[in-house]
């Protein structure tokens, strides 16, 4: 029971940063106008930064540790290419909701692993991987809000309740991956290495434009940020 608690709590926080992310992000106007977009695409840099330590620091180094090396090639691009065709397909229907999806796409498959690594006896990992999501999802949670905000189509406050119900899609795909995936060190290895794939591909094709911004240099900083927290959250926990 313990346990299950310590899934539901560590997965429901990483998850309520998606809300909170957005509801920074409702502050749509800043003076002076070089502070917000400078904060902006700080945000974003440091959302990618956040990304890539969750895949250098958790999900490669284990994943690959299961896995032989074909069959981990194979999971990591299959995960490239999956969201890969989730862009394209949201291209194709003009869905103003491509940073919402990266978001979920990001995040379910890490709470299945994080409920995972828990039955494995991996805490160490599950509290790393928690504070790595965490870390992510409040700048994609503003990303995301910004996105959805623009297109018209629904209010702020719509928008922040929806990011919250979302929210307890974590501890159910904690738990699913606590109770039905902790025989199968595998299959959880796959998946890791099939969300780091899909990861990286979404920093460079969604998270890296948006962090560049003409004659500012200290925006791509905020990656440099997102990442030695991610350092600093692994050295904490080993």
């Amino acid at each position: 029971m313990l346990e299950i608690g310590i899934i539901i709590g560590l997965t429901l926080l990483a998850g309520l940063a998606m809300p909170l992310g957005a509801f920074v992000g409702s502050y749509q106007h800043l003076r002076p106008n070089w502070l917000e977009n400078e904060l902006r695409h700080g945000i974003a840099a440091f959302g990618g930064g956040a990304l890539l330590s969750a895949v250098a620091l958790v999900l490669v180094p284990e994943g690959t540790a299961h896995l032989s090396l074909w069959v981990a090639v194979l999971c990591f691009s299959a995960g490239g290419l999956t969201f890969m065709a989730l862009d394209m397909l949201l291209y194709k229907f003009n869905t103003p909701a491509s940073q919402l999806a990266a978001m979920l796409s990001d995040f379910i498959p890490e709470s299945l692993a994080l409920g995972a690594a828990l039955a494995l006896g991996g805490s160490g990992s599950a509290l790393l991987l928690a504070i790595l999501m965490a870390l992510q999802n409040m700048p994609e949670g503003f990303n995301a809000f910004r996105e959805l905000k623009a297109a018209g189509r629904y209010s702020g406050k719509r928008i922040i309740i929806t990011f919250a119900v979302m929210a307890l899609l974590g501890p159910v795909a904690g738990l699913s991956g606590y109770v039905w995936l902790a025989d199968s060190p595998m299959l959880v290895a796959g998946i890791m290495l099939f969300a780091a794939g899909g990861i990286l591909y979404s920093v460079f094709q969604d998270i890296a434009p948006q962090a560049v911004l003409d004659k500012h240099w200290a925006p791509p900083m905020g990656a440099v940020l997102g990442f030695v927290l991610g350092v600093a959250g692994h050295m904490l926990t080993q």
